[in-house]
C-alpha cells in the first residue's frame, strides 16, 4: 500500500480562508504531477476526501479543494441551492477560488506545475469544465456526473490544450442528452480534445454511496463507479505522459 503524506494547505482568494486536503505518495525527490479534485455541492466532506487519497495512491499530489470556504459542509438542502446560485451567477468568484487551488497545488514541493489535471464531482463537474471553457491552464479534466446544465456556452477563449473527459448517467436530469450534445459541439468547435462515456440506467451522482436523504435523481451505480474510475485512470496517464 502506498503511504501517502497528509496535511491540510490554507490558502485565500479575495479575503476568504480556505483549506484543501492535501494527500501525496511520500516525498522521494521526484516531481509528480498534480491533480486538483473539487467536491459537489455538499462541500469538502470526507468522500471527497477518500476519493483523493484513491487518486493520490495512483502516484499524483492531490489537493482536495474548499470552493465554500473555511471547511464549510452544507447538510441542508435549503442551503445548496442559494450557494451554487451565487457561483453559477458570479463566474469570476467561481473561476476565481478554482484558480487560488490550482496555484496552492502548484507551489507545493515535489509537484511538476506544467502537468497539473483536475477531477470534479456534480458541481466540482460544471466546475472543471468551466475552467477549461475560461482559457484555464491545466493538462487534463475529468467531469464525473457533472452538472452540465451549468456549464455556459461561450468557449471562444477555451484552453485549448487541455483534453476532456466527460463521465455521465443517461438518466442525470442536471446532464440531459440536450445540455450534453450542447457541451460537446461547443467543444468541438473551440479545438478541444475531448470524450465523453454515457453510462446506461445511471442517475446523479453515480459514484457516492446511497445514503439516507438522498434525492430520488441520484443513486449509486457500481458499473458507472468502476468503469468512469478506470477511464479515469486510463486517461490521466496518456496526458501526463505528454
Amino acid at each position: 500500500m502506498t503511504q501517502l503524506q497528509r496535511q491540510d494547505i490554507e490558502y485565500f482568494h479575495d479575503g476568504v480562508r480556505m483549506v484543501g486536503a492535501f494527500r501525496s505518495p511520500a516525498n522521494d525527490g521526484r516531481s509528480r504531477p498534480g491533480v486538483l479534485v473539487v467536491h459537489g455541492a455538499g462541500g469538502l466532506n470526507e468522500h471527497v476526501i477518500g476519493c483523493a487519497e484513491r487518486i493520490a495512491a495512483l502516484g499524483y499530489a492531490v489537493l482536495a479543494i474548499d470552493l465554500w470556504g473555511d471547511r464549510r459542509l452544507l447538510t441542508n438542502p435549503a442551503d445548496i441551492g442559494p450557494m451554487l446560485g451565487r457561483f453559477a451567477g458570479d463566474r469570476g468568484l467561481w473561476m476565481g477560488r478554482f484558480e487560488a487551488a490550482r496555484v496552492a497545488l502548484a507551489s507545493q514541493p515535489g509537484v511538476d506545475e506544467a502537468r497539473i489535471g483536475a477531477v470534479g464531482y456534480c458541481f466540482g463537474g460544471a466546475t472543471v469544465l468551466e475552467h477549461v471553457r475560461t482559457a484555464g491552464r491545466l493538462q487534463g479534466v475529468v467531469s464525473f456526473h457533472g452538472g452540465l446544465d451549468l456549464v455556459a456556452d461561450d468557449w471562444s477563449s477555451a484552453g485549448r490544450g487541455t483534453a476532456v473527459l466527460i463521465c455521465t448517467g443517461a438518466e442525470d436530469p442536471m446532464a440531459k442528452p440536450a445540455d450534453l450534445d450542447r457541451v460537446q459541439h461547443a467543444m468541438t468547435g473551440a479545438g478541444i480534445r475531448w470524450e465523453a462515456d454515457l453510462y446506461s440506467h445511471a442517475k446523479h451522482a453515480f459514484t457516492e454511496p446511497d445514503r439516507p436523504g438522498m434525492p430520488p435523481f441520484a443513486a449509486y451505480d457500481a458499473r458507472a463507479d468502476r468503469r468512469s474510475w478506470n477511464a479515469m485512470r486510463s486517461f490521466f496517464e496518456e496526458v501526463f505522459a505528454g
